[in-house]
């Protein structure tokens, strides 16, 4: 299970860069069209669309590697069994609030689809398409959390980016 958790929050991460790779290729194709005084449709939404999607597809790669933002100030000045409860804490709080991340973030790409939402941008993209990705990462980020709490509630530490690449 470990194995496939990490080749998953792995597969999100690539799929973050690849998204990012998009977003530079929409911002050139845009630049290049306009130099060229020709218009691309749709440029604009589709580097946002690939950045947004960057953004929540990396979450539970980044979450995992510990690369997210924490203030261990804290954490550092308690006792161990203190730090590992407050830590438990916050670990559980995370994942509440990621459960309702993920449960709008589907729930608002189903209401796209269901009423075929489209953008208002000239391409026209059916919103549900590239809100997927936002409630894919959702849904991961949601799994990193919860299995970062499960790891703690079993006395294992933190999992870094040097534990996860052994």
């Amino acid at each position: 299970m470990r194995r496939f958790l990490d080749g998953l929050y792995g597969a999100a991460g690539l799929l973050a860069g690849l998204c990012t790779i998009g977003v530079l290729v929409s911002v050139l194709a845009a630049i290049i069209a306009r130099q060229l005084s020709f218009n691309i449709p749709g440029t604009d939404a589709y580097a946002g669309y690939f950045m947004a999607a960057a953004g929540f597809l990396a979450l539970s790669s980044t979450f995992k590697h510990g690369e997210h933002i924490r203030v261990t100030l804290l954490l550092n000045s308690l006792a161990p069994a203190g730090s590992r409860r407050l830590d438990i804490f916050a670990l559980a709080v995370g994942a509440l609030l990621a459960c309702a991340f993920a449960f709008f973030s589907v729930k608002l790409t189903y209401d796209s689809w269901l009423f075929n939402d489209i953008s208002t941008s000239n391409d026209a993209t059916p919103l549900w398409i590239p809100q997927i990705s936002m409630a894919v990462g959702t849904i991961l980020f949601l799994v990193a959390i919860v299995d970062e709490l499960i790891r703690r509630l079993r006395g294992q530490s933190a999992a870094t980016s040097q534990q996860t690449h052994e």
